[in-house]
Parts: structure tokens; sequence; C-alpha cells
């Protein structure tokens, strides 16, 4: 479904990302891992077409993504994506924050649009808060609304940047949860985090990213449990005494 071929982004004179290239099958999910910097958020950015890259290509079914191209629009709807920093909108109800996009975007009627995103709000147990104000919940249910909200826009895949590494660690549970809940009703996930274990029980397949280069990738057991490269090894250590 996602292509990911060699591409290479710069910011200024630094290469963020050097030759990445990544396939993600329909149905599948892939955790990206590495320290901070390693360029992992700049890939999902990319594959949205948040940011543009100098060389290479992504596809999403075939067609090419350009962040200036005619179509960019309609293949950010295919790809939803949740971001480490919610996103909501504050002065909107829950509601109103998953409804704004089917119905302003997608043209789909309000009083259906308002049904579809309260069985969405239900499956991430929010519905009974849909009235509440962003600045009314918490950093896990703000987080479980906006992919409540990536969800009601019907996408193919979601991307997942660091969705809970702005929360408290007592909250982190929640939103996993759902998560766990789209991997096992076969939504095509990409997922950057920090969160091992969730990456070891949901993932079918982990990308280690080094300096902006995929320097292992391989099955979540292998590469989380008997990792080959030395930066890998390294890194595990550090993060799960590994």
């Amino acid at each position: 479904m996602i292509e990911v071929k060699r591409i290479s982004k710069c910011f200024g004179q630094h290469e963020v990302l050097k030759d990445v290239s990544l396939s993600v099958a329909e149905g599948e999910v892939v955790c990206l891992i590495g320290p901070s910097g390693s360029g992992k958020s700049t890939v999902l950015r990319c594959i949205n077409g948040l940011e543009s890259y100098e060389r290479g290509d992504i596809l999403i079914d075939g067609q090419r993504v350009d962040r200036d191209g005619a179509d960019i629009h309609r293949l950010r709807t295919r790809v939803g994506m949740v971001f480490q920093r919610f996103n909501l909108f504050p002065h909107r109800t829950v509601l109103e924050n998953v409804t704004e996009g089917p119905i302003f975007v997608n043209r789909v009627p309000r009083e259906q649009a308002r049904a579809q995103a309260m069985t969405l709000l239900d499956k991430v147990g929010l519905a009974a808060r849909c009235d509440a104000y962003p600045a009314q919940l918490s950093g896990g249910q703000q987080q479980r609304v906006a992919i409540a909200r990536s969800l009601a826009m019907q996408p193919e895949a979601i991307l997942f940047d660091e969705p809970t590494s702005a929360l408290d660690p007592e909250l982190v549970g929640e939103v996993l949860a759902v998560m766990r809940t789209l991997a096992a009703d076969g939504m095509t996930m990409i997922v950057v985090t920090h969160e091992m274990g969730f990456a070891r029980e949901v993932a079918d397949r982990v990308c280690f990213l080094h300096s902006g280069s995929i320097v292992e990738s391989g099955a979540a057991a292998q590469v989380l449990s008997e990792p080959q490269h030395a930066r890998t090894q390294d890194f595990l250590r550090r993060v799960i005494g590994k």
C-alpha cells in the first residue's frame, strides 16, 4: 500500500533522511524506533505530504506523494495522521472535532457525520464526553479523540507520530489499547514509538533508524530480541536493558 523508495530529505545543509526505503502492505503494522533526531517523524511527515523530499519516491497505491501536487489533499484523506501533540481545535467540542473533517472536506451530511462520529467515540470509549471541550479532558482522552478524528475520514492507513510520548505514564495504556484494537481490526499502521512492549506485541515489523537511515529491519521479535546491528543493540540496551 505504501512504498518509500530511497528518499532523501535535507533541512538546510543537514541531511535528515538518507536513501530511506520502506514498503508497508495492506493490514501491516510497522513500528519505527530509534533515538531522537534519527528521522523517524520526518519519514511520516514525508509520507503524508507535510514535508517535501529532495530525492526518491513515495507511492500510495502507486500514486506519487507530491507535497505541491494537485492530489495531495485527497491523498492525505487516504492516509490519516495522529500527532504527538493532539492538535484538537480547543474551541470545538469533542463531537465537533470529529465531525468537522467529514462535513467540510468529504461533504458528508451533518447528521450522518454525527452518527459516524458517535460510533467512533464509542469505539475509543468517549461517547459520554462528546459535548466536552479538549481542555476538560485528560491527555489520554484527547489523544483518543484525535484517533477518532483520524478514523472519521475513513483512511486506508494511519501514521502515528509518538502518540503516547506527551502523556503521563498512567495514561499511556488507554491510548495503546485503542491502537491494539485498530491493529486487530486490520488497519494499516506506521507507528513511531518508544513503547517497546507495544512494538513487540503488535508490530509485524520493526525498523531501527539511526542518523537518517534504516540500519536494521525485520520481524518485531527478531529485531527487539536478537538485534544484529551494533547501533540497534546499543539503543535497546539503553532503552530496555537488552
